[in-house]
């Protein structure tokens, strides 16, 4: 009796507990602001200029992705003169190779639709020298990506990195037939081979490097990044493409603060959240922030690949569900007795009440003519939902 008694008394104390619980939504999170976000780098020598523009929005919204359209653009020099970017769909500015004199420092300046306008301070150029190679690493987790390179001027010092990630995925299955709506043709697997993709991503973190502290300009196999022996990456070939850019040192301060805001924040040991500036300012208001650092000069760039006739084999068998079922011309329901044509029903999209599935073989009885086919939900027969199947122009 008792203890029944004390499970009550929790039971209540509990529902009370639970029932006064509300969500704590900090100013920072509810607020609608709006701030300005500037990605990309100036780039000194042949290679385009890409500026993106983005606005911030909250975090309880469901867009992420909110462009900063019809602005105009400038790169403009000490010396008074200007270069104009040309706007691309997504809040994208481009030039193409500018070519500058490194005897000049240079700025952006952004005119919104608005008629808001933003000031970048003036940066000197500092090209990126060569980067010495870039290496793989087996290890029993996986495969390390890592770094060397050197300035032998012994100017650098600052050191910031992305890359590209590009490898090869193939389909559950490989289909040899394709519907045009009314009928199942054979598929054309020189133009239209939907079993063999490649995916490119870019990079999720900031990697940065100093040697500032050591007696040579000199980066010693730093870690780019880091591919799980789980990771389907690694399944077939991958490739790794690193572009290493040089920053000055303020330049190098703001993407150190940016990563331990964006990326070493979670457990008491970790910094403490900081304000980020840059160097981009509203001419209106100065105390208007402005998220994203402007630096010039040229990069540096090396691609390495990675073969599965390289690694152990250790990779995990693939269970991604998929099934290919059987779907026939004349089917015979066998309660009802009743024909059914299942290919118009499940395949021929012209024809069918469902999402259609894509053919895989034909199911031909010996001796005899196509009855049917086997198939299976897009998801697991076209590649092209994930990636492209035309093979990259830099693949070996």
């Amino acid at each position: 009796m008792n203890y029944r008694f004390n499970y009550i008394i929790v039971f209540i104390a509990f529902t009370a507990l639970v029932s006064c619980r509300k969500p704590y939504m900090p100013p920072a999170v509810t607020a609608s602001n709006n701030y300005l976000v500037v990605e990309g780098v100036i780039n000194s020598g042949a290679d385009s200029t890409i500026i993106k523009l983005n606005r911030t929005v909250k975090l309880s919204n469901g867009n992420t992705v909110n462009p900063e359209l019809s602005a105009i653009v400038t790169v403009e020099s000490d010396a008074n003169t200007s270069y104009a970017l040309t706007e691309t769909p997504n809040g994208t500015y481009v030039s193409p190779g500018l070519n500058l004199s490194a005897t000049h420092k240079y700025r952006l300046r952004i005119k919104t639709s608005s008629n808001k306008e933003y000031l970048s301070d003036f940066v000197p150029v500092v090209n990126s020298p060569a980067i010495d190679n870039v290496t793989s690493k087996v290890e029993s987790d996986g495969v390390g990506i890592n770094l060397n390179t050197h300035d032998p001027a012994n100017n650098t010092h600052y050191y910031r990195w992305e890359y590209e990630e590009t490898w090869i995925f193939l389909s559950a299955f490989d289909s040899h037939f394709k519907s045009n709506g009314d009928t199942v043709l054979r598929r054309d697997l020189f133009n239209d081979h939907i079993y063999q993709c490649w995916r490119t991503t870019g990079s999720t973190t900031i990697v940065l490097g100093s040697s500032a502290k050591l007696s040579k300009d000199v980066i010693s196999n730093t870690p780019i990044t880091f591919v799980s022996r789980h990771s389907d990456k690694l399944r077939h070939r991958y490739s790794i493409l690193v572009r290493q850019y040089a920053l000055t040192s303020e330049g190098y301060n703001f993407w150190t603060n940016l990563k331990k805001n964006t990326e070493q924040l979670g457990s008491i040991f970790d910094a403490q959240p900081s304000q980020i500036k840059g160097n981009i300012h509203s001419t209106a208001d100065p105390l208007e922030p402005v998220i994203g650092y402007v630096s010039i000069g040229s990069f540096s760039t090396q691609r390495i690949f990675v073969d599965e006739n390289d690694l152990p084999a250790w990779l995990d068998p693939i269970d991604n569900g998929c099934q290919a079922k059987p779907y026939l011309y004349a089917y015979k329901d066998p309660i009802t007795g009743g024909i059914t044509n299942q290919v118009d029903e499940y395949i021929n999209y012209n024809k069918t009440s469902f999402s259609p599935l894509i053919p895989v073989d034909a199911i031909v009885p010996p001796g005899g003519s196509i009855v049917g086919y086997t198939a299976a939900v897009p998801e697991c027969v076209d590649c092209t939902l994930f990636g492209t199947n035309k093979q990259p122009s830099f693949w070996q």
